[in-house]
């Protein structure tokens, strides 16, 4: 695969491939198109994103640039030494990380309203966009196993690895990277099939019956009340997303304390509804859509970052090399909005006109516990949970799965805050 050049920073140590790079210069060119972005105080949401999960890597690479874009060190030692504007970006840093779905048009107001440390509205949208970026990278950042390793030398504790010059997807390649965090004997693919045969029989069996029938309009909403009901997202009696980690517990990973960056540490995901709950808040897709709204309000507020956006969004989503593990000429459509669709599940977002029953009968339990790890709590990602699905799969197609579930993350946390600013305007 191609790779790009080196970068002499510390925090750049890995080479991406072009489709990995074809992505990530979006993410670039978001950072720079607005003078938030520009000068050293650009870090400091940035960093305190990362933080929300705890992802050394990022934090690390932004104290780099931080550093030498002529930042006061000072402001590293916590967040009461940062101005009083950019701490008041916490409340809602919180809630984008953990339950977005919590934010009002009051949080909104409060960090417009007029003072001298308020936020126009285009400097918010702009906030909020790098805020969920951020989250959302952190999210790849650990499902795709980039991790620091301790380093009692340095100063804050932590160095970052090195992959010998491969971009993490080319792990398809079966080129040894030693150092990786995601190395192991059991990567590639393996003896038996039987579990990919079974989802290619299962995909099959999916599309003729799409062919077939069409459930009506009246159906689909019924179903989603009921569902609603009885528990969240039951589907052919499969909990559809509340799954225990127990069987991974061993595996653990405990992080490095960068609670001085963060204010509430303790404030986490929490299951959207459980179980007998009624009146759930659920964000139904069809009234406040990234299409039909939420990209018209950020091109307006934010030049033309909306378009830069929905490209990222439409290429991820799109990406394909119509393959499966050893099968190809495969059409994964399916497969890739069933991954979407459960990410938002997991922050309440709810399609009327998408049968979920499509979800259990495509994702084995392995990889939604996977999933709902890597969206929700990234930082207890570990890789016997990145090897326990798909175990026959390339490592390229993992990758993939680990940028839709960024990309769909990042979506949903926009979804709930946009609506907040629309809200807010109405």
């Amino acid at each position: 695969m191609n790779r790009g050049g080196s970068s002499p920073s510390a925090a750049a140590n890995y080479l991406l491939c072009t489709n990995c790079r074809k992505v990530l210069r979006k993410d670039k060119r978001i950072r720079v198109s607005q003078p938030l972005t520009r000068g050293p105080s650009a870090f400091i949401p940035e960093k305190e994103a990362a933080a929300r999960h705890q992802c050394s890597y990022l934090i690390n690479m932004h104290v780099d640039e931080f550093l030498k874009t002529g930042g006061i060190a000072e402001w590293l030692n916590g967040l009461e030494y940062v101005p009083q504007r950019l701490k008041n970006l916490n409340e809602i840093n919180k809630l984008l990380a953990h339950r977005p779905w919590l934010i009002t048009k009051e949080h909104i107001q409060k960090l417009v309203k007029t003072g001298e440390n308020n936020w126009s509205l285009p400097e918010l949208v702009h906030a909020v966009v790098l805020l969920a970026h951020y989250h959302a990278l952190a999210s790849f950042v650990f499902g795709s196993g980039i991790n620091p390793e301790r380093d009692p030398e340095i100063s804050n504790g932590f160095r970052l690895i090195s992959v010998n010059n491969f971009c993490v997807c080319d792990l398809a390649n079966d080129n040894s990277i030693e150092n990786a965090s995601l190395t192991g004997s059991n990567f590639g693919i393996v003896d038996s099939l039987s579990e990919l045969e079974a989802l290619m029989e299962r995909m099959k069996r999916l599309h003729e019956e799409r062919e077939d029938e069409e459930a009506s309009q009246e159906e689909m909403t019924t179903r989603f009340e009921k569902e609603k009901k009885e528990s969240l997202f039951v589907v052919s009696g499969d909990t559809f997303h509340s799954f225990p980690h127990s069987d991974f517990e061993d595996d653990m990973i405990i992080t490095s304390d960068v609670s001085r960056y963060i204010e509430d540490p303790g404030f986490g995901y929490e299951d959207f509804a459980r179980r007998g709950e009624e009146h759930l808040p659920t964000f139904r897709a069809q009234d406040y859509t990234w299409e039909n709204h939420g990209f018209s309000l950020v091109n307006r507020l934010y030049s033309d970052i909306g378009h830069l956006l929905d490209e990222k969004f439409r290429m991820v989503y799109n990406l394909t090399y119509n393959t499966m593990a050893t099968h190809e000429d495969v059409d994964t459509t399916m497969l890739r909005r069933a991954l979407f669709n459960y990410v938002h599940c997991m922050f309440g977002i709810r399609y009327d006109d998408y049968d979920y029953g499509e979800v259990n009968q495509l994702l084995e339990r392995s990889l939604k516990v996977y999933i709902k790890t890597v969206t929700c709590y990234p930082e207890r990602t570990t890789k016997r949970m990145y090897d326990s699905y798909w175990r026959q799969f390339k490592h390229s197609e993992k990758v993939h799965v680990n940028l839709l579930l960024m990309e769909a993350r990042m979506q949903a946390e926009l979804l709930y805050a946009l609506r907040a600013i629309t809200r807010h305007l109405t």
